[in-house]
Protein backbone atom coordinates (compact mmCIF):
# COMPACT_ATOMS: atom_id res chain seq x y z
CA UNK A 1 0.00 0.00 0.00
CA UNK A 2 1.75 3.33 -1.07
CA UNK A 3 0.58 5.88 1.02
CA UNK A 4 0.07 9.21 -0.16
CA UNK A 5 3.00 11.44 0.97
CA UNK A 6 0.29 14.74 1.83
CA UNK A 7 -0.47 12.92 4.89
CA UNK A 8 -4.38 12.21 4.36
CA UNK A 9 -4.02 8.76 4.97
CA UNK A 10 -5.15 7.46 1.56
CA UNK A 11 -3.17 5.53 -1.12
CA UNK A 12 -1.18 7.86 -3.75
CA UNK A 13 -3.59 6.39 -6.42
CA UNK A 14 -6.91 7.57 -4.17
CA UNK A 15 -5.51 10.53 -3.53
CA UNK A 16 -3.21 13.26 -4.99
CA UNK A 17 -1.89 10.84 -8.41
CA UNK A 18 -5.45 11.55 -10.45
CA UNK A 19 -4.76 15.34 -9.65
CA UNK A 20 -1.03 15.42 -10.72
CA UNK A 21 -1.27 13.27 -13.63
CA UNK A 22 -4.49 15.09 -15.13
CA UNK A 23 -6.98 11.82 -14.70
CA UNK A 24 -9.09 14.39 -12.08
CA UNK A 25 -8.76 17.59 -10.66
CA UNK A 26 -8.61 18.43 -7.17
CA UNK A 27 -11.99 19.22 -5.93
CA UNK A 28 -11.36 21.53 -3.52
CA UNK A 29 -8.06 24.59 -2.97
CA UNK A 30 -7.01 21.88 0.53
CA UNK A 31 -6.89 18.88 -2.41
CA UNK A 32 -5.05 20.94 -4.64
CA UNK A 33 -2.38 21.87 -2.03
CA UNK A 34 -1.85 18.42 -1.04
CA UNK A 35 -1.47 17.56 -4.54
CA UNK A 36 1.29 20.31 -4.79
CA UNK A 37 3.20 19.23 -1.68
CA UNK A 38 2.78 15.79 -3.22
CA UNK A 39 4.21 16.93 -6.74
CA UNK A 40 7.37 18.27 -4.49
CA UNK A 41 7.87 14.83 -3.23
CA UNK A 42 7.57 13.39 -6.58
CA UNK A 43 9.46 16.42 -8.33
CA UNK A 44 6.53 17.15 -10.56
CA UNK A 45 7.48 20.45 -11.35
CA UNK A 46 5.08 20.55 -14.53
CA UNK A 47 2.09 20.18 -12.25
CA UNK A 48 3.52 22.32 -9.81
CA UNK A 49 3.35 25.33 -13.09
CA UNK A 50 0.02 24.16 -14.36
CA UNK A 51 -1.38 24.22 -11.18
CA UNK A 52 -0.57 27.66 -10.56
CA UNK A 53 -2.92 30.36 -12.12
CA UNK A 54 -1.96 31.80 -15.56
CA UNK A 55 -2.30 35.29 -14.52
CA UNK A 56 0.48 34.58 -11.69
CA UNK A 57 3.39 32.16 -13.62
CA UNK A 58 5.00 35.05 -14.50
CA UNK A 59 8.41 34.76 -12.72
CA UNK A 60 8.09 31.10 -12.43
CA UNK A 61 11.80 29.04 -12.27
CA UNK A 62 11.26 25.57 -13.42
CA UNK A 63 14.66 25.08 -12.81
CA UNK A 64 14.71 26.43 -9.39
CA UNK A 65 11.80 24.61 -8.46
CA UNK A 66 13.03 21.43 -9.83
CA UNK A 67 16.27 21.41 -8.02
CA UNK A 68 14.76 22.36 -4.35
CA UNK A 69 12.11 19.45 -5.27
CA UNK A 70 14.86 17.03 -6.32
CA UNK A 71 17.18 18.15 -3.41
CA UNK A 72 14.96 18.39 -0.89
CA UNK A 73 14.06 15.52 2.15
CA UNK A 74 10.33 16.31 2.68
CA UNK A 75 9.01 14.80 5.83
CA UNK A 76 5.18 15.86 6.30
CA UNK A 77 2.62 18.47 5.53
CA UNK A 78 -0.05 19.55 8.22
CA UNK A 79 -2.40 21.32 7.50
CA UNK A 80 -3.36 24.15 9.94
CA UNK A 81 -6.64 26.01 8.61
CA UNK A 82 -8.66 26.51 5.82
CA UNK A 83 -10.91 29.38 4.89
CA UNK A 84 -13.15 29.05 1.88
CA UNK A 85 -12.02 26.70 -0.95
CA UNK A 86 -15.00 23.98 -0.84
CA UNK A 87 -16.84 22.57 -3.83
CA UNK A 88 -19.03 25.46 -3.68
CA UNK A 89 -16.34 28.30 -3.98
CA UNK A 90 -14.71 30.51 -6.29
CA UNK A 91 -11.82 31.38 -3.79
CA UNK A 92 -9.79 29.78 -0.46
CA UNK A 93 -7.42 29.92 1.63
CA UNK A 94 -4.89 26.78 3.00
CA UNK A 95 -2.30 27.66 5.83
CA UNK A 96 -0.10 24.61 5.76
CA UNK A 97 3.50 24.19 7.29
CA UNK A 98 5.91 21.57 5.28
CA UNK A 99 8.48 20.18 6.82
CA UNK A 100 11.63 19.41 4.96
CA UNK A 101 15.15 18.41 5.48
CA UNK A 102 18.03 20.80 2.79
CA UNK A 103 21.24 20.13 3.12
CA UNK A 104 21.04 17.88 6.00
CA UNK A 105 19.38 20.91 7.94
CA UNK A 106 15.61 20.35 9.06
CA UNK A 107 13.60 23.49 7.83
CA UNK A 108 9.92 24.27 7.77
CA UNK A 109 7.97 26.43 5.09
CA UNK A 110 5.00 27.85 6.73
CA UNK A 111 2.26 29.95 4.58
CA UNK A 112 -0.69 31.37 3.78
CA UNK A 113 -1.67 29.73 0.13
CA UNK A 114 -4.16 31.91 -2.12
CA UNK A 115 -6.51 29.80 -4.41
CA UNK A 116 -9.13 30.49 -7.52
CA UNK A 117 -11.25 28.67 -9.01
CA UNK A 118 -11.87 29.06 -12.73
CA UNK A 119 -14.07 26.74 -14.99
CA UNK A 120 -14.11 24.48 -12.59
CA UNK A 121 -10.79 24.03 -12.08
CA UNK A 122 -8.63 24.98 -8.92
CA UNK A 123 -5.17 26.99 -9.36
CA UNK A 124 -2.88 28.81 -6.99
CA UNK A 125 -2.65 32.52 -7.40
CA UNK A 126 -0.21 33.63 -4.43
CA UNK A 127 1.42 32.80 -0.74
CA UNK A 128 2.47 34.74 1.98
CA UNK A 129 4.66 33.44 4.24
CA UNK A 130 3.97 33.43 7.72
CA UNK A 131 6.13 34.52 10.34
CA UNK A 132 7.00 33.21 13.61
CA UNK A 133 5.16 35.29 16.70
CA UNK A 134 7.47 36.64 19.11
CA UNK A 135 7.82 34.50 22.46
CA UNK A 136 6.18 37.68 25.10
CA UNK A 137 7.45 37.48 28.45
CA UNK A 138 5.22 39.34 31.02
CA UNK A 139 7.26 41.77 32.86
CA UNK A 140 6.45 41.15 36.89
CA UNK A 141 6.76 44.50 39.08
CA UNK A 142 8.56 44.34 42.44
CA UNK A 143 5.20 44.96 44.27
CA UNK A 144 3.52 41.97 41.81
CA UNK A 145 2.89 38.89 43.74
CA UNK A 146 6.04 36.42 43.20
CA UNK A 147 5.22 33.59 40.42
CA UNK A 148 6.44 30.94 42.34
CA UNK A 149 3.10 30.64 44.09
CA UNK A 150 4.42 31.63 47.46
CA UNK A 151 1.97 34.55 48.63
CA UNK A 152 4.89 37.15 48.90
CA UNK A 153 5.72 40.23 47.17
CA UNK A 154 8.34 39.09 44.06
CA UNK A 155 10.69 41.72 45.85
CA UNK A 156 10.63 39.58 48.98
CA UNK A 157 10.50 36.14 47.51
CA UNK A 158 12.50 34.87 44.05
CA UNK A 159 13.33 38.84 43.24
CA UNK A 160 15.51 39.07 46.10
Amino acid sequence: MNSCPCGSGLTYADCCEPAITGVHPAETAEKLMRARYTAHVYVQTDFLFESTHPDHRRGYDHKGTEEWARNSEWQELRILETAGGSRDDDRGEVEFVARFREQGVAREHHECAQFKRENGRWYFTDGRMVKPKPITVAKIGRNDPCTCGSGLKFKKCCGK
